[in-house]
């Protein structure tokens, strides 16, 4: 059985840095794609980056420049490094596994949401 846990997230000023982490449990992780998606209030759910098994990135144009998708297959975790943040990018950030990296679909398993909220 799959389970994805994120942590990290939490209130930050604008302009400042904070890193994600999705740490899973289950024997798929490191045969998986991971991807991080985030949803703000009353927006459908976004695809901000993902992480092929081979360490292939893809980031959302909207972040891009400003947040870097990295995974440790050691220690089961995909991190989420976001810079240079901005009031638009607070959101719930969501860790997804077994999505498709081209095209970009999720997959079957999701966490339980990290708040991110960038004060102005």
């Amino acid at each position: 059985q799959v389970q994805l846990v994120e942590s990290g997230g939490c209130l930050v000023q604008a302009g400042g840095s904070l890193t994600l982490s999705c740490v899973a449990s289950g024997s798929s992780f490191s045969i998986s794609t991971v991807g991080w998606y985030r949803q703000a209030p009353g927006k459908q759910r976004e695809l901000v980056a993902t992480i092929t098994i081979i360490g292939t990135t893809n980031v959302a144009d909207f972040v891009k420049g400003r947040f870097t998708i990295s995974r440790d297959n050691a220690k089961r975790t995909v991190y989420l490094k976001m810079n240079s943040l901005k009031p638009e990018d607070t959101a719930v950030y969501y860790c997804n596994l077994g999505g498709t990296y081209s095209p970009p679909r999720p997959g079957a398993y999701w966490g339980q949401g990290t708040q991110v909220t960038v004060s102005s």
